[in-house]
């Protein structure tokens, strides 16, 4: 591994910035469309710190890595096209949920085969942005964050299953 995978570029990035964008806009409207029996309460301390500190560096390197801004093509492209993809498939999800019935079936639900997309699509896009961005840093804060995030909604999902309120 060479030194760029170590030492970002820092600077603005309009990416990072559409990227999230592209997250925050539709949790916007879910935090006014939340699901019916929604219940954060009870869910693991250590699997929120994750999310929370995961969140706060995914953040603050979108918009400060200049290494995720566009660049001429090469192989690393295809990263951030799969980093599109995800964010595509992330709308689709958000658009399946606004226009049901907001329940928890529906927000904890797979999507084109993903198991609880709203939590893995933006999660694989970020690690794809970091791979693009060949960010050793944005990758590892991609991952904490998927830790968390994932681990949250798999346990709504399975207590959900075991007759939570729906």
């Amino acid at each position: 591994m060479t030194l760029d995978w170590l030492i970002p570029q820092f600077g603005f990035s309009y990416i990072g910035l559409i990227f999230l964008l592209l997250l925050f806009v539709p949790n916007l409207l879910w935090a006014k469309n939340k699901p019916k029996g929604y219940d954060p309460a009870g869910e693991s301390r250590g699997l929120q710190l994750l999310e929370r500190v995961g969140e706060g560096l995914v953040t603050a390197m979108a918009l400060s890595f200049a290494d995720l801004n566009l660049r001429p093509w090469s192989g690393w492209s295809w990263f951030l096209a799969a980093a599109a993809v995800c964010m595509v498939l992330y709308g689709g999800f958000w658009l399946r949920y606004f226009r049901g019935g907001h329940t928890l079936e529906d927000f904890y639900a797979s999507f084109c085969g993903i198991p609880v997309a709203g939590a893995t699509l933006p999660v694989l896009a970020a690690v794809c942005l970091g791979l693009y961005a060949k960010s050793l840093w944005f990758v590892l804060a991609s991952a904490l964050l998927g830790v968390g995030h994932i681990g949250i909604h798999l346990e709504h999902r399975k207590n959900m299953g075991n007759g939570a309120k729906k």
